[in-house]
């Protein structure tokens, strides 16, 4: 399934129409339309708020199977782990220290927003979950 089935099966599993779901995120009818049909692309803060309203994970929308995250293999210890690094890695960016005191990350010389922390956590965690996947499936072969 693509992004854009994806986002549509989703949306009438939570037995929304598409104008009732875009009121809800915030866009006009016509943005999300754009998304389901794989005319656009969504950003990560709209993925992630189309992921919140639709009680799936962004994992589950981007990746390039149909199933869930514990039916391919992220056991609840992996998903708690993945949590308690990724608390640890968002503490750390907020607060804006590393080890020697200084800015751990910075666009164009300023400290990153809250807002493009939460969208690199997001990526750092989905990449996270696909590395776990990829060893427990080398692990098996």
């Amino acid at each position: 399934m693509t992004l854009g089935e994806k986002l549509k099966k989703s949306r009438n599993d939570k037995g929304l129409t598409q104008i009732e779901a875009a009121k809800k995120l915030g866009v006009t009818n016509g943005a999300l339309s754009g998304y389901e049909r794989n005319y656009r692309d969504p950003d990560i803060k709209m993925l992630k708020q189309m992921a919140d309203l639709y009680e799936v994970s962004i994992d589950y929308l981007v990746s390039n199977n149909m199933t869930s995250n514990n039916e391919i293999g992220i056991s609840r210890k992996d998903e708690h782990d993945i949590g308690k690094r990724m608390a640890k890695i968002k503490k750390e960016l907020i607060e804006g220290k590393s080890n020697n005191g200084g800015v751990v990350l910075s666009f164009m010389g300023e400290p990153m927003s809250e807002e493009a922390i939460e969208s690199l956590l997001e990526a750092l965690k989905h990449a996270e979950r696909l590395a776990v996947l990829v060893n427990k499936k080398i692990g098996s072969d």
